[in-house]
């Protein structure tokens, strides 16, 4: 008998062998492992392998819909890009949510030259909703077309083309379309670690889509019809909650046959990225806000995955410092990350996103630490509210 059994016989605790306890983390990865490479070939695959339709152009009339509180200089360098979109019949309504800067005389320049320019006013700050839903929901109410186009006042589309590639999604029973929402590339750690984090949110909403379990879009790049919002009484479901303006009510409307997505380069939006940790911290955490309303379905599929990776990478260290079965350990480690990195790259081609392969499995790393610390400081503390 060993020392170890021997203290265990004197103090009566009961014993479990080293090898049995290292055989159950042993076991407990592989099945993590299992269940990463199903995440990453049944449903991530589908975005990295998916090959995007060049669909008949849609002459039906389009409303663009923004919100801007306080976004003079977004609106100058962005909205003229969206005006002169290449479609034959759109407008632009601009929900100016009470701005104190020059956004409202800007706007009101710009009208005079472009006549699809629709101009909604709030002069004083009656927004009865969390967030900018309310806003937003006049801006739907204003709009003309029953096909709406949602992005936000500091994104530019990718090319003239935008209009057109995202409504020419909508055909047959779709009434959703989500599209793709990048951000500026700057060679800073802060950059590549939001770009990269943004590449992974839009490979797991994307592929769940395409695996007919829509959760979320982004109000970035979003469209849907009117008549779909009114059907289901807008935003009433979620009012009180300060974000949610895209992931909530997609994840509430959504069906297996009513949504598409569109990632043709060309469809993109381009934003400006935070500058600061600090500031994409904020923002993250009024992002997080909105998990616990999600359906209950769609919170155990991502839940599973990030759990299941999490564990993965935990155990692979604490394994290979006990030394246990250290060529079968680190021949599942090496699958996994092959697996992550052609998934990663493939899904970067898709989206158009550079220079980040690389860094990747830092990042990856980065953020399986950093999501759970963050949801655990909002557990003690509320997140800051929109604008």
């Amino acid at each position: 008998m060993d020392t170890l059994a021997q203290i265990h016989m004197a103090m009566q605790i009961p014993y479990f062998p080293l090898e049995l306890f290292e055989q159950g983390l042993l076991l407990v990865y592989s099945l993590s492992f299992i269940v990463q490479m199903i995440y990453f070939w049944v449903f991530f695959s589908r975005l990295a392998f998916y090959k995007n339709r060049d669909d008949k152009i849609v002459d039906e009339s389009v409303s663009v819909v923004i919100c801007a509180k306080n976004e003079y200089y977004n609106l100058k360098r962005n909205l003229p890009l969206i005006l002169e979109q290449d479609h034959p019949s759109f407008e632009v309504v601009v929900v100016n949510d009470n701005s104190q800067d020059d956004s409202l005389e800007l706007l009101e320049e710009m009208a005079r030259e472009h006549s699809n320019l629709k101009i909604v006013n709030l002069s004083q700050d009656l927004n009865f909703f969390q967030g900018k839903k309310f806003p937003l929901s006049l801006g739907i109410k204003s709009a003309s077309n029953d096909i709406l186009l949602l992005t936000d006042a500091d994104c530019r589309p990718s090319s003239k083309d935008w209009i057109k590639n995202m409504s020419g999604k909508f055909r047959g029973e779709k009434e959703i379309v989500l599209g793709y929402g990048g951000y500026e590339r700057k060679r800073n750690l802060i950059n590549y670690i939001i770009r990269y984090e943004t590449i992974w949110v839009a490979i797991q909403y994307l592929s769940f889509s395409l695996a007919g379990r829509t959760y979320m879009g982004v109000g970035r790049n979003l469209a849907y019809s009117k008549s779909l919002f009114y059907r289901n009484k807008g935003f009433s479901s979620h009012y009180t909650v300060a974000s949610g303006d895209d992931d909530l009510f997609i994840n509430s409307v959504a069906t297996r046959k009513n949504v598409a997505i569109e990632i043709a380069h060309g469809s993109h939006t381009v934003s400006v990225p935070k500058t600061s940790f600090s500031s994409w911290i904020i923002q993250k955490r009024r992002h997080l806000t909105t998990w616990k309303y999600y359906r209950g379905r769609f919170k155990r599929l991502l839940g599973l995955w990030s759990v299941s990776q999490v564990i993965f990478l935990a155990l692979f260290v604490i394994l290979l410092s006990l030394g246990y079965n250290v060529i079968y350990i680190a021949g599942l480690f090496i699958l996994r990350f092959f697996s992550h990195l052609m998934i990663t790259k493939k899904s970067m081609n898709k989206l158009n996103e550079k220079e980040l392969l690389l860094i990747s499995p830092l990042a990856e790393l980065f953020l399986v630490i950093f999501y759970p610390v963050l949801s655990l400081v909002n557990m003690f503390s509320k997140a800051d509210k929109w604008k």
